[in-house]
């Protein structure tokens, strides 16, 4: 059996739970960033759709996509609070 100081050294994780919740929202946010860019699609190969030039597929979803990826690095440098770490 371990003591209690074994315990507490195999839960020690890198980050703290919050953190973890942070990352996995930024992924979310990232994943509906590439679901902003799909269609746009002619629907026939002999003619051009100027659907692909749409300001969601061309402005908005880089925006979202690149928020994400903010979002995800400050997730991972936000500093645990305390009740995490126990």
């Amino acid at each position: 059996m371990g003591t209690k100081n074994e315990k507490k050294e195999k839960l020690n994780f890198a980050l703290g739970r919050e953190n973890y919740k942070l990352l996995a929202i930024g992924f979310a946010i990232i994943v509906i960033g590439f679901l902003l860019m799909l269609g746009g699609k002619s629907d026939s190969p002999d003619k051009f759709s100027e659907d692909i030039f749409s300001f969601r597929r061309i402005t908005l979803a880089p925006i979202v996509v690149l928020a994400g990826f903010i979002f995800e690095i400050w997730a991972i440098m936000k500093k645990p609070k305390d009740s995490d770490k126990k």
